[in-house]
């Protein structure tokens, strides 16, 4: 065989490779939470973007949740306004609560955009539009923290809507409250809270970490498979700490609320999701319920 043609047949590998993925999941609603540097960085938000696109262009349903808070505290200290945080959550005062809106509605419509020049139809959404995310005030440890929302209800009519009619719908965590008070929501929990409103078969957080590691300064521990119970056991074990405590507790939640699978992964790594999803093998982490068993096909 020409040795040229090696190339060419490590492609048709990878291609074969993902088919029996493609053949899992045609149809199947993917839940992404798009945040950390991939919102930063333009290359990797191109990549970001062409992943999803991909997805749905396979046969998936896909719908982006994203974040915003780097840009937010941006645009706060234009203003001349310093960030202020309480137990590691932003404190969000009426100016604060509507540069957050201003932000992350531009950047909803910049993710629309983008998904709509690699020609699939994309429509943002905030969580007001069509009784989305209803909340609550959100105290840290009895902390008053301003127009931060902790969700009561999610009405996910106008999501199952747009899927239905071939939309990819973009995601900003914006609720309001009994009295349609505007409220800043965490986008870890509105995309935890959609995905179980949705019953989506995964739910995937890109963040600025490989994955859950079991000694987190030694990037030699990676886990890359954890049922729920292994995960309770780190928590209780006190393995896990900081930012990624509240995001295993949410993967737990999903997975015990009926999402299949939860993918924690490093949106750092070019076309991460494809990676994930597609290859034997996965580069993050991924949390399964504990009678779920593991669908490598080797």
């Amino acid at each position: 065989m020409d040795s040229s043609m090696q190339p060419i047949l490590d492609k048709a590998a990878v291609l074969i490779e993902a088919l029996p993925y493609i053949q899992r999941f045609n149809r199947k609603i993917i839940v992404v939470k798009y945040g950390g540097s991939a919102m930063v960085d333009e290359e990797l938000k191109k990549q970001v973007i062409q992943d999803c696109t991909l997805l749905k262009l396979v046969g998936f349903k896909p719908i982006i949740v994203h974040g915003g808070g780097k840009e937010i505290s941006r645009w706060v200290e234009k203003t001349g306004m310093e960030p202020e945080f309480i137990n590691g959550l932003r404190k969000t005062d009426l100016p604060t609560m509507e540069i957050a809106e201003m932000v992350l509605n531009k950047v909803n419509k910049s993710l629309v955009q983008n998904v709509q020049a690699l020609g699939v139809n994309a429509v943002g959404v905030s969580g007001k539009d069509g009784g989305l995310l209803k909340v609550e005030k959100k105290l840290s440890n009895g902390q008053d923290i301003g127009y931060v929302g902790e969700i009561t209800e999610v009405n996910p009519k106008i999501i199952m809507d747009l899927l239905d009619n071939d939309f990819l719908p973009i995601v900003c965590p914006i609720g309001m409250d009994d009295n349609f008070e505007t409220y800043n929501i965490n986008a870890d929990d509105a995309a935890c809270a959609i995905a179980k409103a949705v019953d989506a078969e995964k739910l995937a957080f890109l963040t600025d970490i490989e994955g859950v590691y079991k000694d987190k300064d030694d990037p030699n521990t990676l886990i890359s498979e954890l049922t729920v119970e292994e995960a309770k056991a780190l928590i209780g074990e006190g393995y896990i700490g900081g930012g990624m405590l509240p995001k295993l507790n949410n993967c737990i939640e999903a997975i015990e609320q009926g999402v299949n699978r939860v993918h924690i992964l490093d949106g750092r790594i070019a076309h991460c999701l494809l990676l994930e999803f597609f290859t034997n093998k996965g580069i993050g982490t991924a949390i399964i319920g504990d009678k779920d068993t593991r669908y490598y096909n080797e």
